[in-house]
């Protein structure tokens, strides 16, 4: 299923997640350096952090959200696609409460809560985000519907499956072929150098 949001052919939703992830998992990694050094630079930065973090996950979130609702029911799709957005939106709220607590603390200094919650939106983070690989990687969620190793560019115009056929991926070498002509008459075997296939 191709996604329903786009720019310049790709999906908007993988291209923006990849901010609020690395603000909030460099927040906690700041809230570690901070309890190992106690220097007070490291609160403020990481409550900087997860200040954007929170407004480009919920950023993010539209995009996903738009493109899960042209799921069709009663798919594994769909249900798969309900727990990574619920869980992301859970992992936004983990870290609002922790940036609230940390806003009412002098110099941002986060207490034993605001820790604990971060660390737990992280951990939730990586069953959100294998949530995520699953329905791309396995399900094909937001991958054009004709992909292939030999597609012409998203910016070409060109559709995916025009040019060359797919070439099937095995990881076995063996099974490896490469794609023929269309008016290619001979055997299906095709000569390389090193032998036939």
């Amino acid at each position: 299923m191709e996604s329903r949001t786009k720019i310049l052919g790709h999906p908007i939703h993988p291209m923006l997640i990849v901010f609020p992830l690395g603000l909030l998992v460099s927040a906690v990694v700041f809230d570690i350096i901070y309890l190992i050094t106690g220097n007070a630079i490291f609160p403020t930065i990481s409550f900087y952090n997860i200040a954007f973090g929170i407004i480009g996950g919920l950023i993010a979130a539209l995009f996903g959200f738009i493109d899960w609702l042209a799921l069709p029911g009663g798919t594994r799709a769909k249900s798969i696609g309900a727990y990574h957005g619920l869980g992301n939106v859970l992992i936004v709220v983990l870290f609002a409460v922790s940036w609230l607590i940390r806003n009412a603390n002098p110099g941002h200094l986060p207490s034993t809560l605001a820790v604990v919650l971060s660390f737990a939106g992280i951990l939730l983070g990586l069953v959100t985000a294998w949530l995520g690989g699953e329905l791309v990687d396995r399900l094909g969620v937001g991958v054009d519907p004709g992909a292939n190793l030999n597609a012409p560019s998203s910016l070409s115009g060109v559709p995916t499956s025009a040019r060359m056929p797919a070439i099937p991926v095995t990881g076995d070498q063996r099974e490896w072929r490469e794609p023929r002509p269309e008016n290619h008459e001979d055997s299906d075997e095709i000569d390389r150098p090193g032998g036939t296939i």
